[in-house]
């Protein structure tokens, strides 16, 4: 009877050595869940450069190709005017058909996000995803054409 804790006078609680893993099982599963819900959202569908406000400029090509969203919805390849559906066969034409060709995408500020965004599927669907967007760049209050990039519009 020596390993038995009752024989012991005034101890009347038997030891439990076993260890309880459901509250650990529990909050696995709450934080799988949660990971499960958060991971697709953090991802990204659109892969674009978007240039910090404060960083550094990046480098622009010797001839860099604009695609320009224009207030009335129409689209201009550099200074020519571009229909919808001709698009793909004019980036062929101004790239070689190279679909690695970093597009710079410029939009007026009147234009709503979600025809920039129908825009930005058109050149996807077309194969060119390599896509930059313009704005303006502001140093001490003052906005300034980003680097190269000339005003967002005609």
């Amino acid at each position: 009877m020596a390993g038995r804790t009752k024989d012991l006078p005034g101890d009347e609680l038997d030891v439990n050595h076993d260890i309880n893993v459901t509250p650990f099982i529990d909050v696995m599963l709450v934080l799988l869940i949660i990971f499960m819900v958060a991971a697709p959202l953090a991802t990204v569908d659109i892969n674009i450069d978007l240039p910090v406000s404060n960083a550094t400029p990046a480098p622009r090509p010797d001839e860099p190709l604009y695609l320009t969203l224009k207030q009335d919805l129409t689209l201009a390849l550099g200074n020519d005017v571009v229909g919808r559906d001709d698009i793909a066969g004019a980036l062929d034409r101004f790239t070689g058909a190279d679909r690695e060709a970093r597009v710079f995408l410029r939009a007026d500020q009147a234009v709503a996000y979600g025809e920039l965004m129908e825009v930005m599927n058109l050149l996807r669907s077309s194969g060119y995803v390599r896509i930059a967007l313009v704005g303006l760049e502001s140093a001490n209050g003052v906005s300034l054409p980003a680097s190269g990039a000339g005003p967002s519009g005609p």
